[in-house]
């Protein structure tokens, strides 16, 4: 792997942002002997040829071993504990137009934006139901979803939320500084795909569009002091192996040059929406979805697995009890949803639709402890 400063770079220089035939083909080359070395080794270090070794095809006969190794390291950086969060979707009027969103801007839906009070009349909801945990949540839309816009809300929302986070449309440095200084502690950012021809295909429009961008929007809010860095890449966009691959090298590069922060995966796999296409060229099956987590977790310990209510109760409660460290439950993803009977357009159509209690008693059941809360407002300064 050529080593340099900066994410784009690395991901030219060692072709994870395009003609990525060099890894596909590595990735066919793994032997059943080298899988078998890998996991003799001790697990929980990062390189990208093991990387390459725990994703391969070769290592699908391998994956009870792999989640035996995985569920023992989870307990062991993690205890037995699984920390619950809801979403809180405060817009869903966007300025792109991505092909898979139910917010494209091109389809014709019913769209909301959300006053401060009608937020936190959501909120309300949402932490009754014992929820310390909030990710706020929009599609890009910059005109509405302001700095200032979040950091009012934040500064009402720490009265009954001990950790706050975003996800919403790239922002500068000076601006996360600003966030991050109301209250609000964490951002999620997803690439989406690492494969810029892919990218290209599926933004067709808008800020988003820019690639580079967003790539390096994690380098900015890292820096300006956010806790939690959420990664991540939509699963059906392209080759899910080469885009973990490309992604373990981004959170490799955060951990050395953000130390500080903690990195959490998520596994987002495309769902139904309002208007947009049903097929997608790559389709993540369970196992492929199940080795992806397994090889994330072997080789990054101290990471956050998070599982979303994209995936079914079953399959969340299966991941649950190897490596996932965090979940939603009881989620809306339409404005408005928590407090009111909204016709608001959903991002996506939700899997597991059990409500929080129900999911915390899974947890229980799978013998960790469900965790609403784990540290006080105090810690963060506000």
């Amino acid at each position: 792997m050529t080593r340099t400063t900066n994410i784009t770079a690395i991901l030219a220089d060692n072709r994870l942002d395009k003609d990525r035939s060099v890894w596909a083909d590595a990735l066919e080359r793994v032997t059943a002997a080298q899988v078998e070395q890998a996991l003799a080794q001790a697990p929980g270090r990062y390189s990208v040829a093991r990387m390459v070794t725990l994703l391969s095809p070769a290592a699908k006969a391998y994956l009870e071993p792999m989640a035996q190794q995985a569920r023992k390291l989870t307990i062991q950086r993690f205890g037995r504990t699984i920390q619950l969060y809801a979403p809180l979707y405060v817009s869903n009027v966007c300025v792109n137009s991505c092909r898979y969103c139910g917010y494209n801007r091109q389809t014709d839906v019913n769209r909301t934006r959300l006053t401060r009070e009608q937020a936190l009349a959501d909120a309300e909801v949402i932490a009754a139901e014992g929820f310390r945990h909030l990710l706020l949540v929009s599609g890009e839309d910059s005109a509405y979803v302001t700095v200032d816009y979040l950091s009012t809300l934040a500064h009402e929302l720490r009265r009954m939320f001990a950790s706050i986070a975003i996800e919403i449309q790239p922002l500068q440095k000076d601006d996360y500084a600003a966030l991050f200084a109301a209250g609000i502690d964490g951002v999620a950012l997803y690439q989406e795909t690492y494969d810029r021809d892919v990218y290209a295909d599926y933004h067709v429009a808008g800020p988003k569009r820019d690639y580079d961008n967003r790539l390096e929007t994690p380098d900015r809010y890292a820096a300006a002091g956010m806790r939690r860095i959420g990664l991540g890449v939509l699963l059906g966009l392209a080759d899910w192996r080469l885009d973990t691959l490309a992604m373990a090298e981004h959170a490799a590069y955060l951990m050395k040059t953000y130390w500080r922060s903690q990195i959490d995966f998520s596994f987002p796999r495309i769902r139904p929406a309002t208007n947009v296409i049903h097929e997608w060229p790559y389709v993540v099956s369970d196992e492929h979805l199940v080795q992806m987590m397994l090889a994330l977790r072997l080789c990054f310990a101290d990471t956050g697995i998070v599982l979303s209510t994209r995936e079914l109760p079953a399959f969340r409660d299966r991941m649950m009890n190897i490596c996932v460290t965090r979940v939603s439950a009881g989620s809306k993803t339409n404005p408005g949803g928590y407090a009111s009977d909204t016709t608001a357009a959903e991002q996506f159509t939700v899997a597991d639709e059990r409500p929080p209690a129900e999911v915390a008693a899974a947890i229980a059941r799978c013998g960790h402890e469900p965790v609403w809360k784990d540290w006080d407002a105090g810690f963060i300064g506000v």
